[in-house]
């Protein structure tokens, strides 16, 4: 799992997300009221009261106003006078250096969770960083741990194994979609033994078991074994745990032939 370090070089402070409002993450799809591109001006959107001559203040036409943006505009989009400068540090992000840039875009998807190595390169590709800065900086992150594909894998596993009960199968083929190297993952996966395995298939039967009830057993079977398929046990394992429970509760599956 990846770690913050008191390294003040790469310290940001608070930062509007850097995928927000360019279809980017979920979490960060949700711009609120007072964020870069929301800002009202004094007065706009209210009828202040009458001024002399009866002329409202909201009547005094839109000299020295910002236009509101309109729903479903990204974030910057409600300047139409504003430079693209401007509009890049109201969304946090440095005109500048690129370097700087993936820097501030590594910092922000990593406040809150980890992230691998590519996940993280994908993002800056994403945002047009050059490939040789992308990597220096990556490399950089590593260097300080705050990148660490070995602890993402290992904590995945523990994670996604007892939370979602999920086997060795299904969890090294999340890991690869996550861009981790297949000797990483086979270490973090080899964490988990058959026993374990078999011990947590036993738990998701057992707790399916009475939704099945009142059903003929061919149905159960079906049901339970390929709730098991869905979440990476191997056929002949999830069978017999299958087979065993349904004999606990009086079935005969002696005509079933599946191996003890």
């Amino acid at each position: 799992m990846t770690r913050r370090t008191d390294w003040a070089e790469y310290d940001a402070g608070p930062a509007v997300p850097e995928d927000r409002g360019h279809g980017g993450a979920g979490q960060y799809d949700d711009a609120v009221p007072g964020e870069a591109g929301y800002d009202v001006a004094p007065g706009e959107g209210a009828v202040d009261g009458p001024r002399r001559g009866g002329r409202s203040r909201a009547a005094s036409g839109s000299r020295g106003r910002r236009r509101r943006g309109g729903f479903g505009d990204p974030p910057g989009a409600a300047q139409d006078d504003g430079s693209p400068d401007s509009s890049r540090a109201g969304r946090g992000e440095p005109s500048g250096d690129p370097a700087e840039r993936a820097r501030n875009i590594c910092l922000r998807l990593l406040t809150g969770t980890p992230r691998t190595r590519k996940q993280l390169a994908d993002a800056l590709r994403k945002r047009e960083i050059p490939d040789e800065v992308a990597e220096e900086v990556l490399s950089r992150f590593e260097e300080v741990g705050l990148i660490n594909d070995s602890a993402f894998a290992d904590a995945w596993v523990e994670s996604r194994h007892h939370g979602r009960g999920l086997a060795r199968r299904a969890l090294a083929r999340e890991l690869r979609t996550k861009g981790v190297d297949s000797a990483v993952i086979d270490e973090a996966v080899g964490q988990l033994d058959s026993d374990q395995e078999e011990d947590t298939a036993r738990e998701l039967v057992a707790r399916k078991l009475r939704s099945t009830r009142g059903l003929d057993r061919d149905k159960r079977l079906r049901r339970l074994a390929g709730m098991l398929a869905r979440k990476g046990y191997p056929e002949g394992m999830a069978l017999r745990v299958v087979r065993q429970a349904l004999e606990k509760e009086g079935e005969d599956t002696e005509d079933l032939g599946f191996p003890d």
